[in-house]
């Protein structure tokens, strides 16, 4: 059965309207500058910042999630639990687990928080996730202390209490909420829209610099001379027109040529700021001019080490705060599979396998799994863990040495 989730919204407490203070720290997007206004949305429009939340986005949407319970051996999948069918395929009936996880990554990156409203049973089990907009968010805590989430929707606010929502916060300055990146980097991002804008301007002008027309005399109209040049000569696709000039008019050039203004360095400066923001590697941007064979697959691996796990484990810690219930914390976790990012070429992963499996801490089974195959059955002997035959205990090696008599 489909629960709407609008109409599960609480209506607010009394005493909400006496809170003692906002922990929601207004970094406030706008002006910048270089003059131009960055917001999340303005942001985005830079191919960078685009290519930097996508890769993000997309990649932690697209790792394995599983729910698992502790067992006396590890651990094994619960899927028998609620939250395993949420996670892994559809948190609610509109959503699959892809898009509702690559959706609130892009809030993390953009606003610093991901929010989520939680919808749960009589018995308090989680039956559904709902993504909420960052920007229409504000925390609060009540005179008693207590934390709730102010929601602004078309019909006015709407409070919900600390476990109705599940939230992921970003870097901030009191661990409760998050600052934006994009706020916080804005006169970097700004630089780049600017610098865009200006080589959108010089070929739209028709790849040549702004001047003046010089006129010998007094003209009565110049209006009437600068819209008649700029209808003629002005814009890309009238470029390379020859130009006629009357009554000895002369056109000088007054316009810095992108050469001198370093126009392509800029741009090209302005794309590692931004791929430094938000720690990506250059070459996953498309920048390759420090990129070769060689260290690209370093590049890759230090990006799942420095950039994706500090992500993955806000993501998991975060679930298992807000979405286990009390009693299940100590018995089930959440946990993402990165292992499949850090897979070497296959002759590399043969070549631990079969380390591995000669040396006793891998089965055939183990690594079938690995491989994405599937399971020798026991019988068979697929979960045997096996030695070489010339290895033994150090203190046994002697005996072997020794006579039959000596024994």
């Amino acid at each position: 059965m489909k629960i709407p989730f609008i109409g599960r919204f609480i209506k607010s407490p009394k005493d909400a309207k006496n809170s003692l203070f906002s922990n929601a720290y207004a970094f406030f997007f706008g002006s910048t500058t270089s003059g131009k206004v960055v917001n999340e949305r303005t942001a985005m429009q830079t191919t960078a910042v685009y290519a930097c939340v996508r890769i993000l986005s997309e990649t932690l949407a697209s790792l394995p999630l599983h729910t698992y319970r502790h067992t006396e051996r590890g651990k094994e999948k619960a899927i028998d639990h609620n939250l395993y069918y949420l996670l892994h395929d559809e948190p609610n009936p509109e959503m699959t687990s892809f898009v509702f996880r690559e959706t609130l990554m892009g809030h993390l990156l953009l606003w610093g928080n991901a929010y989520a409203q939680i919808i749960r049973d009589g018995s308090g089990k989680v039956v559904a996730l709902y993504p909420l907009l960052p920007d229409k968010m504000k925390v609060d805590r009540t005179s008693a202390g207590e934390l709730y989430y102010e929601y602004q929707t078309d019909t006015g606010p709407v409070i919900l209490r600390n476990y109705e929502v599940f939230h992921i916060p970003g870097l901030g300055f009191d661990g409760l909420v998050g600052y934006s990146p994009i706020a916080m980097a804005k006169n970097a991002i700004g630089m780049a829209i600017a610098t865009e804008e200006y080589g959108a301007k010089f070929f739209a002008n028709g790849a040549n610099p702004g001047g003046v027309l010089e006129h010998p005399g007094v003209l009565k109209d110049p209006k009437r001379v600068r819209d008649s040049w700029n209808a003629v000569y002005q814009g890309s696709g009238n470029a390379h027109r020859i130009a006629v000039l009357e009554e000895g008019m002369k056109f000088h050039s007054i316009g810095i040529p992108p050469e001198q203004a370093q126009f392509i360095a800029t741009r090209k400066f302005q794309l590692n700021e931004i791929a430094r923001i938000f720690r990506i590697p250059p070459h996953m941007i498309g920048d390759l001019d420090k990129s070769s064979f060689s260290n690209i697959e370093q590049q890759s691996r230090e990006f799942v080490k420095y950039t994706l796990d500090p992500w993955v484990s806000r993501w998991e810690q975060a679930i298992h705060k807000s979405l286990l219930k009390p009693d299940e914390k100590r018995q089930y976790f959440v946990k993402f599979n990165v292992d499949g990012l850090l897979r070497g070429d296959y002759e590399s992963r043969m070549n631990g396998y079969a380390i591995g499996r000669q040396n006793g801490w891998l089965s055939a089974n183990d690594i079938r799994e690995l491989e994405d195959m599937n399971r020798i059955p026991e019988d068979q002997g697929g979960d045997l863990y096996l030695i070489n035959g010339n290895m033994t205990k150090l203190e046994d090696a002697g005996i072997f040495g020794q006579s039959d008599s000596e024994v």
